[in-house]
């Protein structure tokens, strides 16, 4: 689901960047309401979280593959906001320095991924589990069916910008210059595969992770479900010494990055995220690959491992490993400084007072 250069036009890139960098400036202000100092390390690793999620390429059917993002478990957790936040910067990050989604089209990209899915979901889920318990069936269902929503609410408006670039930007015989899928093509091959297989793996990551903070350490829901009992009578039952929390968060992102080369078994490519000589000329009734692709297609040429592989294509399992472990300390080091910065920045504007407010989406 990550749009690469050259896909979308300069203009339509650049209406992105006016929803996306508006979303960003109130973001940077209302996380504050929920990301306190001992909230910082859970939006680390959920960032962390997001970015190696999004390397596990699931095969479907068709040839293609898909993946699960992790948006709407940070909205969940730490509000809507905070996941602006941290499903942008792993994809910044994923864009400057794997060559993941275009630099151009990281606007659109964070507008689909890091906007409207975790408030998409964000709203389902909240409007699905009502007043019930932290651990009720019924919130986690809700957290699930979130997931699934938004993440094809993602899929539906990637694939609405894919599909509206040959009827707006074309060559005077008809020829697109930018993605040649339209909109008959785009939604089908976009919606296909997220409202199968990755819909299901994102109802799934997002059930599962909100059902284990809220048995283990449901101090951190707090600020996002204030007034809601953990438990329909009882306090929930807090984690051992041994396995808290966070080193099992940890411990669950170090096997993940071990299998991140599984991500390498899934055949073929996301639909749209192939490089322009990948595309299939003939069936899409083109003589040459779309001029404004072509020309756009590698603005970004400076990425650390491209495609998460070494440029001479050897040892992929490796570079595959090596490539998560960046990533992640990366994201995290950067969504824990900020998260720090605004912290401290925030102290200053209300004193010393450390009282969250509640989040409202």
């Amino acid at each position: 689901m990550h749009i690469p250069d050259g896909y979308l036009s300069p203009q339509t890139c650049a209406a992105a960047y006016v929803v996306a960098v508006p979303a960003w400036a109130i973001a940077t202000n209302r996380v504050t309401r929920v990301v306190k100092t001992r909230n910082v390390p859970t939006l680390a690793v959920l960032a962390a979280l997001s970015f190696l999620v999004m390397m596990f390429n699931i095969p479907i059917p068709d040839g293609t593959t898909a993946h699960a993002v992790g948006a709407v478990i940070i909205a969940i957790a730490l509000g809507p906001w905070a996941a602006v936040i941290a499903v942008s910067v792993a994809l910044l990050f994923q864009a400057l320095l794997f060559g993941d989604g275009g630099v151009l089209a990281f606007g659109a990209n964070a507008v689909n991924l890091a906007i409207l899915m975790p408030f998409v979901g964000y709203g389902v889920y909240r409007l699905i589990a009502g007043r019930a318990p932290l651990t009720s069936r019924r919130r986690i269902a809700a957290a699930a069916i979130g997931g699934y929503v938004g993440i094809n609410a993602a899929a539906l408006a990637t694939a609405v910008e894919f599909g509206i670039q040959p009827e707006l930007f074309h060559t005077a015989s008809g020829a697109p210059l930018y993605s040649p899928y339209g909109l008959s093509q785009a939604i089908p091959a976009m919606l296909l595969p997220h409202l199968t297989i990755a819909g299901a793996a994102e109802a799934i990551l997002t059930g599962g992770v909100l059902a284990y903070l809220a048995r283990t350490d449901p101090a951190r829901l707090a600020a996002t479900h204030r007034d809601v009992p953990a438990t329909a009578g009882e306090p929930a039952p807090a984690g051992g010494r041994r396995l808290t929390p966070a080193r099992v968060s940890l411990g669950f992102v170090a096997v993940m990055v071990l299998l991140t080369p599984l991500g390498l078994l899934a055949p073929g490519g996301a639909f749209g995220e192939g490089a322009p000589h990948e595309l299939n000329l003939g069936q899409l009734g083109l003589h040459a690959v779309p001029a404004g692709l072509a020309e756009y297609n590698g603005f970004w040429s400076h990425t650390l491992l491209s495609g998460y592989g070494f440029h001479d294509g050897q040892h992929a399992n490796l570079a595959y490993i090596l490539s998560a472990v960046i990533g992640i300390a990366v994201v995290a080091a950067v969504i824990f400084g900020v998260g720090t910065l605004v912290e401290r920045v925030a102290r200053r504007r209300r004193g010393t007072d450390p009282v969250a407010e509640p989040e409202t989406a």
